[in-house]
């Protein structure tokens, strides 16, 4: 496997992996994140539809990491999920609605981001690479047998 597959692979299932472990939790701490961040959670299927496409793509991570050449293009969506967090949080902080004590998961999602984008890359100028070289061994070898041929 090339280099920048396996880079992928580990980056989405250490996401994944992580996702999950700090995600699933949460289904049971709405009434203990009341206490420690008030206000409650007025509406609580907003907070546990939150959670649950958060899980999703964390199942999306892990599908990912099982083949990243495959499914290189749901990376694209993978750094929007992570991205679109890191801007409202970034937008609320600015408007002094979000104390900074806050921005640790903003800041990991960044990392994230950058990790996903460079997995992006590298599968994509690996696949892209060993398709030219396959596509210029194939000239060569019809160059050479046509020249063959003709001799």
């Amino acid at each position: 496997m090339p280099p920048g597959q396996q880079f992928a692979r580990r980056v989405f299932f250490i996401a994944g992996v992580t996702g999950l472990i700090e995600i699933v939790p949460l289904y049971f701490l709405q009434s203990q994140l009341a206490k420690t961040n008030p206000p409650a959670i007025n509406h609580p299927e907003w907070f546990y539809g939150f959670l649950g496409v958060a899980a999703a793509f964390q199942i999306v991570f892990l599908i990912l990491s099982r083949n990243p050449r495959r499914y290189r293009l749901m990376m694209i969506p993978s750094m929007l999920e992570k991205v679109s967090y890191v801007n409202a949080s970034a937008v609320l902080f600015v408007a002094g609605r979000l104390s900074a004590s806050m921005l640790v998961g903003p800041a990991i999602d960044t990392v994230w981001v950058i990790l996903f984008w460079i997995a992006f890359v590298k599968t994509g100028t690996s696949g892209t690479m060993r398709s030219i070289e396959s596509k210029l061994r194939d000239e060569r070898l019809r160059n050479s047998s046509e020249t063959d041929v003709k001799n």
